[in-house]
């Protein structure tokens, strides 16, 4: 097998069909040898009758149906872990991703002068909350990460096998596959592109999925939080001991102010820092208790092929 290519879809009906035949299409002026494997992440609409039906007329389809729900990164690791192709991709289900472009990351593989090429986004700044704050969390976690090259940059990818057995041999529960992605290291290189608007429907990734999968990003790749945590506790105990040494001399000169507003703004300022130090000591907690919990990250319901 030539080339794989991993298609998560949650819901994805109604461009479900035009997915499948720009894919197939870019795929075909690469190789004959190809493997589409899209894994049905719980749809409860037609999406999965959409694929068998397609399958039909399309022996290199195969469908992998979890037995729920399991979430984007999950999904997207249960295709890799069934892909058999020299060269894998990764690409998401809404044609925002331009599958033709596929072509373009295979030619800069084939000639074995690079293990992973991905697309880089030259557009994500759009007039949008949605855009604006994608590009801000990009921005952040560049920052945070320490990784330089994860600028307006997604899932959609393009590696060799070497590459693939390096991402796969990471067992956590909480991932981020562009991290991990550029984590790995080995020979890596891009491919600029215009991102388009989804093709059809609206985004499934409601806002409250992208925030927590930007926490799992943040929180998995990166100190600062918990040493913003540190900083703030070394200001508070200056700020207090500078406090309370002024406390002191005005109360031997006798010009202390007396009143209950400084005692409460004081509290309240602890306070807020202790909250913060638990909120952020929780989130990693969190994460140590799921990772120790070594439940599956998927389940597969049935496997069509």
């Amino acid at each position: 097998m030539e080339i794989s290519i991993v298609i998560p879809l949650f819901n994805e009906e109604e461009g479900v069909q035009e997915l499948l035949n720009r894919t197939t299409a870019a795929l075909k002026k690469i190789s004959e040898h190809f493997e589409i494997i899209v894994v049905d992440d719980g749809s409860t609409d037609q999406t999965l009758d959409l694929l068998l039906k397609y399958q039909s007329g399309e022996s290199r389809l195969k469908i992998l149906q979890l037995s729920r729900n399991f979430g984007h990164q999950a999904a997207y690791t249960a295709g890799l872990e069934k892909a058999s192709g020299n060269f894998v991709g990764l690409i998401d289900g809404d044609l925002q991703d331009p599958p033709e472009l596929l072509i373009d990351m295979y030619n800069k593989l084939a000639g074995g002068e690079t293990d992973v090429v991905y697309g880089k986004r030259s557009n994500s700044l759009k007039l949008s909350r949605r855009s604006i704050l994608s590009v801000w969390f990009h921005k952040l976690f560049r920052k945070v990460s320490g990784f330089s090259d994860l600028d307006n940059v997604g899932n959609f990818s393009l590696m060799n096998k070497k590459a693939l057995h390096a991402l796969l041999s990471f067992q956590e529960n909480i991932r981020y596959l562009p991290g991990l992605r550029s984590f790995i290291g080995f020979k890596q290189d891009y491919v600029d592109y215009e991102r388009s608007d989804r093709y059809k429907g609206a985004s499934k990734m409601r806002m409250g999925k992208l925030i927590a999968l930007s926490s799992d990003a943040i929180f998995s790749f990166s100190k600062i939080p918990i040493r913003i945590c540190l900083y703030l506790g070394i200001t508070g105990i200056i700020v207090f001991f500078l406090a309370g040494v002024y406390t002191l001399i005005a109360k031997m000169a006798g010009f202390a102010l007396f009143g209950w507003s400084s005692t409460v703004l004081s509290i309240f300022f602890l306070g807020s820092i202790q909250l913060t130090f638990l909120g952020v000591i929780g989130e990693y907690v969190y994460r140590i208790y799921k990772e120790s919990q070594r439940r599956p990250l998927y389940l597969v319901k049935e496997y069509f092929k």
